[in-house]
């Protein structure tokens, strides 16, 4: 989950086959994993994961699913490296100057904490290619590509499941770092349960904030948040918080209410299977297209530029429907999401003031 965008049309999914912000633990050291396509294309893609990497079950994951796809569709050949807890940007710089100097074009990196370090390895390269997910700045080089999703409007469709689902009208949102984009989740969230019913309560907890972003990766931090809402009686809690949400899913799952998980299909992630009956759906972030989008654009030789925003129109966002928990509200998530894309609906994209 990270830094900027707008939505737009709502595609009510399954399972969507990809991961992204939230889910497992943050590995503690900085790792490496090369790999070559099938087809032999010639094309060689550095991937460099925000902290957690691949197995985060959420946000990182789906950025590898596009990698994956990448490799067995388009035959690119891939080196992978991640991120370690508390690094400086200069260890980020470093990563991505790994990457260049081993002949990786394009580079891909996962996540707003990259920005800097982007900037700064870009301007170096001028010849070589960079993607950067959930980020994008006016000082950036003309060789790095922004790839940017509407949170909001995913998340206020979650907000109206969560308004439409709870009984005691109390619902919680979960936080993992207090900055400008997890708010976009936090204001879509409560635009959406507000739609439904006014007078639903909606809790927030922040598990960090900047510059402590360790509210991405501690699950046991997400746990005790979300059994502090559950102590309130919320009977719904979203979490946008890395893979700090799989505890909040443990401890919704623990007390029988419903969980609604981000970035990837949650209730279809291997290491969540056993929480799966309570999780209600996913705010999906498609990660996985956009990124095999972007190294396509790069094999057919007409690459995507500038700042490209996937919407709910364009299907960057969706709602997960594995367990068909909200098959009975789809009518109403589909009005929602109508509304949204023919522009009757708009989103705010930070909470209320205080």
């Amino acid at each position: 989950m990270r830094r900027s965008v707008k939505l737009a049309a709502v595609v009510l999914t399954g399972s969507l086959g990809m991961a992204s912000l939230a889910a497992c633990g943050a590995k503690s050291t900085d790792s490496t994993t090369t790999s070559a396509g099938a087809s032999g294309s010639g094309l060689k893609v550095g991937m460099a994961y925000d902290i957690g990497g691949r197995g985060d079950q959420s946000f990182n994951d789906s950025a590898a699913r596009g990698l994956d796809k990448a490799k067995s569709q388009l035959g690119v050949s891939v080196k992978e490296a991640e991120a370690k807890q508390g690094e400086a940007d200069a260890d980020k710089e470093a990563r991505l100057e790994s990457l260049v100097t081993a002949g990786f074009n394009p580079v891909v990196a996962v996540g707003f904490v990259y920005q800097s370090a982007v900037e700064k390895v870009a301007k170096a390269h001028p010849d070589v290619k960079f993607a950067i997910i959930d980020s994008d700045s006016p000082t950036q080089p003309s060789n790095v590509t922004s790839l940017e999703f509407t949170e909001q409007e995913g998340s206020y469709l979650a907000g109206v499941a969560a308004a439409l689902k709870t009984k005691t009208k109390e619902v919680g949102f979960i936080g993992g770092v207090q900055n400008e984009l997890i708010k976009k989740f936090e204001a879509g969230y409560r635009a959406g349960v507000a739609s439904v019913d006014p007078s639903i309560t909606v809790d927030v907890k922040y598990l960090t904030t900047p510059p402590d972003f360790s509210g991405f990766t501690d699950p046991a931090k997400g746990k005790e948040a979300a059994q502090g809402l559950l102590d309130k009686k919320d009977d719904v809690i979203y979490s946008a918080a890395g893979s700090s949400g799989t505890g909040a899913i443990e401890a919704v799952s623990d007390r029988g209410a419903w969980a609604i998980g981000v970035d990837s299909d949650q209730a279809n992630q291997p290491a969540l299977q056993k929480y799966k009956d309570h999780i209600l759906t996913s705010m999906v972030k498609n990660v996985d297209n956009a990124v095999y989008k972007y190294i396509d654009s790069i094999k057919s030789g007409s690459p995507l530029t500038g700042v490209q925003k996937f919407d709910l129109k364009a299907n960057g966002v969706s709602l997960a429907t594995t367990g068909g928990h909200i098959d009975d509200i789809k009518g109403k998530l589909d009005a929602a999401a109508a509304a949204i894309t023919s522009g009757a609906t708009t989103i705010p994209t930070a909470p209320p003031a205080g």
